[in-house]
């Protein structure tokens, strides 16, 4: 694949469509004029009450439009923001990036809650907050909020101020290439898979579970070398992790192995 570079100076839905086109999923330009267009229908739901042309928004996504959870939540598909503008499909992070978009069209400030496994939207109106699953449109108490970060860390876990705090542009965007990454795992699309790997190690270079999932998939591409390499990087930035018995078992197997492909 050509070199793609992320940098800070990134945009909305922009570099969301470019990603996909580099990654091999969907072309740029019929996103782009799929969303020239909602990003103009939606301007005929702006009322003066703030409250309500955010309930408008929602109607029109949901209703009008039919923006709804895709039935193979997990694939690549439901991760693409750009099969998700044209298809009207996605998860919670690609429909949460659509209506924070189209909420600016509308004067109107979204914000993406990068919860464990969910990302759902805030919004404040006159000092009141609101949180919104982006897969209904459905207002969440904190006690539903809860149920999400319980569901995906277990019964004992917390809802904490920082599960709470409105993504970077930078964190909703990496989240959606960790998506990718998932389903392209899932879909077996190794090749695509390791470039997400590799576009998040450059704004994240420090985390060293993206070298150990980036062995993960080397290995199944046949680049033992490269493997090995990520998994001794892995053992010796964090010899005190949970899993460093298993990793290093896992390269002493793969010493055993030779490399057959390039």
């Amino acid at each position: 694949m050509a070199k793609y570079l992320l940098n800070d100076a990134v945009s909305l839905p922009e570099t969301a469509f470019e990603l996909s086109e580099h990654l091999g999923f969907s072309s740029t330009k019929p996103a782009m004029w799929a969303w020239y267009e909602m990003a103009g229908s939606v301007l005929s739901h702006y009322v003066v009450d703030q409250q309500a042309r955010l309930t408008g928004l929602f109607s029109w996504f949901y209703n009008d439009l039919g923006f709804c959870a895709r039935d193979n939540y997990f694939s690549v598909e439901a991760a693409d923001l750009s099969y998700c503008v044209l298809k009207r499909q996605g998860n919670s992070t690609t429909l949460s990036i659509l209506l924070i978009l189209l909420a600016k069209q509308l004067d109107l400030t979204l914000e993406a809650i990068l919860l464990p496994g969910n990302t759902v939207l805030k919004s404040q109106i006159n000092d009141v907050v609101k949180y919104y699953d982006p897969l209904t449109g459905k207002e969440l108490n904190r006690h539903q909020l809860h149920a999400l970060v319980r569901g995906e860390m277990g019964n004992a876990a917390k809802l904490k101020p920082s599960h709470l705090k409105p993504a970077s542009l930078k964190r909703l965007i990496s989240r959606m290439l960790h998506e990718l990454k998932a389903g392209c795992i899932v879909n077996q699309k190794f090749e695509s898979a390791m470039e997400c790997c590799n576009l998040l190690l450059q704004w994240h270079p420090d985390d060293v579970h993206l070298n150990r999932e980036r062995a993960f998939i080397a290995q199944q591409l046949g680049c033992i070398k490269v493997a090995m390499s990520d998994l001794q990087h892995f053992i010796d930035l964090s010899p005190h992790d949970p899993v460093i018995e298993l990793v290093k078992i896992q390269l002493k197997e793969l010493s055993q192995h030779t490399e057959v492909y390039h």
